[in-house]
């Protein structure tokens, strides 16, 4: 007996376990070791000092570093907010200037200032360091998007596990209609928080609280889906999903100029980065880029609508075969076994219930 119940502890264990491994992998290997990688940068001028700065910086940064020259400060600008450049430096013999923009992504600017810090050094001159955006009142550092991000994910896919464990017995689309009332709480109590109680969001707060929405709706479609095939499974892959690939994928720490290939190829279309570029887009970026982020937090949506019909489909065909077994079936004489006492069996029930709901919730 007691080999029994370690061994069914073992299994419950599990998915902790698995848990912990994939939170190291992804965290550890996205954040471990932050370096350049094509950090867009460019040198401005147009005379023959210029093109041989940009060149010795782009002959030794490899591929680290992508260099190009523009003519003019404006030009500058203009590709600093359409987020082409990480930073632009501006030579002068004695007030240097490098222009980032902050709100884009504070360690990106950082990573710019450290390049072009070595060059002024050398010139024996301070580097002036001119943010070409303004952030929130309060949000000094413009991450704020990123904790809300982490809000409405966890508010989301904990949701998932609630209406999985407490709805089995409803349909999918009673539970669909369930979640996609639940993705409009949790993007409300998103938007309050970021906006008139914390002041992460200080304008388009309508439009920020539609991307929380949809962005919740979409997760919330996908899970709810996914139950149906994985079950007690449901949690960890959603952990997967939008905790694990999708917070080290976001930009919200590091953008793709700092990370490796992988998660810079999934910051292109994955669903956290939808969200929080395409909120810095609209609060900080005059828009630019908001269409392609706002099209890819609708294509998860989607993916979520096509798994729940496929839920359905697969639901109708279980309870079909259900419901077929007993008239296919052979007539058995019944044996005059002795009933079990009545009492017995609701705890088994309810322990087995107890103990999926505890597998469906161990990660909320």
């Amino acid at each position: 007996m007691a080999t029994q119940q370690i061994r069914h502890v073992v299994t419950h264990l599990l998915t902790p376990l698995l848990m912990c491994l994939g939170m190291g992998l992804a965290y550890l290997g996205a954040f471990h070791q932050p370096e350049p990688n094509h950090l867009g940068l460019a040198v401005v001028g147009d005379s023959a000092q210029v093109k041989v700065l940009a060149q010795t910086l782009k002959d030794n940064g490899g591929n680290a570093l992508d260099i190009i020259t523009l003519p003019t400060r404006d030009d500058a600008v203009g590709q600093l907010r359409h987020r082409d450049l990480a930073g632009a430096f501006v030579p002068d013999a004695q007030h240097p200037e490098l222009l980032v923009a902050k709100a884009g992504s504070d360690t990106t600017a950082m990573a710019a200032e450290a390049v072009f810090d070595r060059v002024t050094a050398q010139q024996g001159v301070p580097l002036t360091i001119t943010d070409i955006t303004t952030p929130a009142s309060g949000d000094p550092t413009a991450q704020g998007i990123f904790f809300l991000l982490v809000a409405l994910s966890i508010g989301s896919y904990g949701s998932v596990a609630a209406i999985g464990a407490a709805g089995a017995g409803l349909s999918i689309w009673v539970r669909g209609l369930i979640g996609l009332v639940t993705s409009l709480l949790v993007s409300l109590i998103g938007v309050a928080l970021s906006g008139p109680i914390f002041h992460v969001v200080d304008h388009d707060n309508a439009a920020i609280w539609a991307m929380s929405w949809l962005y919740s709706a979409g997760i919330l479609t996908i899970g709810i889906g996914l139950h149906t095939f994985l079950q007690r499974w449901t949690t960890l892959a959603l952990m997967v999903l939008f905790v694990m690939l999708n917070f080290t994928s976001s930009g919200g720490v590091y953008t793709p100029w700092l990370q490796n290939g992988f998660f810079g190829s999934l910051h292109s279309f994955w669903n956290g980065a939808g969200f929080v570029e395409g909120a810095r887009s609209l609060l900080y970026f005059d828009s630019n880029g908001f269409g392609s982020r706002l099209s890819s937090l609708f294509a998860w949506l989607a993916v979520g609508i096509v798994l729940m019909i496929a839920a359905g489909f697969a639901e109708k065909r279980r309870a079909a075969t259900a419901s077929a077994g007993p008239r296919h079936a052979a007539p058995i004489e019944p044996a005059p076994i002795e009933p079990a006492p009545a009492a017995t069996a609701a705890p088994i029930e309810t322990e087995e219930q107890a103990e999926a709901e505890m597998e469906e919730t161990v990660g909320v």
